[in-house]
């Protein structure tokens, strides 16, 4: 199976302007675990997840300066791990554990046009539609 047919298609990003605070309310809103942060020309700058923010969030009580300066690209990993819209399921789940990570960006000639996650591919395995090896 591949990676397309498994993907979401729907990539919820944000631009490096975006405060903390804000990433964290559409995070809640849109129910992800991660946005994609992209500059104007759709190019992925990083990635922010919810452990990202709420280490940043609610272990610390920002002075109104603090809160004013700090911006996700303080907090965003700026490696970006993708994968082929045409690369195997197999190959998503391994470069997931390999990296540590349970989300992939997925992307078709150069541009993002999903993601694919560890729950999406959990979900197919308990559906019986794809078999471990």
């Amino acid at each position: 199976m591949k990676v397309k047919e498994a993907m979401n298609q729907d990539v919820i990003t944000i631009s490096s302007s975006t405060r903390p605070p804000e990433a964290f309310q559409k995070m809640y809103k849109e129910g992800v675990r991660r946005l994609f942060v992209m500059d104007d020309g759709g190019e992925p700058l990083g990635v922010v997840s919810y452990s990202d923010l709420i280490g940043v969030l609610g272990t610390i009580r920002p002075t109104a300066k603090d809160a004013v300066s700090l911006q996700i690209t303080d907090i965003m990993s700026k490696e970006v791990i993708t994968i082929s819209s045409d690369a195997g399921i197999e190959d998503a789940a391994n470069l997931m554990l390999r990296a540590d990570i349970s989300g992939l960006l997925v992307l078709e000639d150069g541009k993002p046009v999903g993601v694919i996650t560890k729950t999406d591919i959990c979900r197919m395995v308990a559906a019986e539609l794809l078999v471990p090896i």
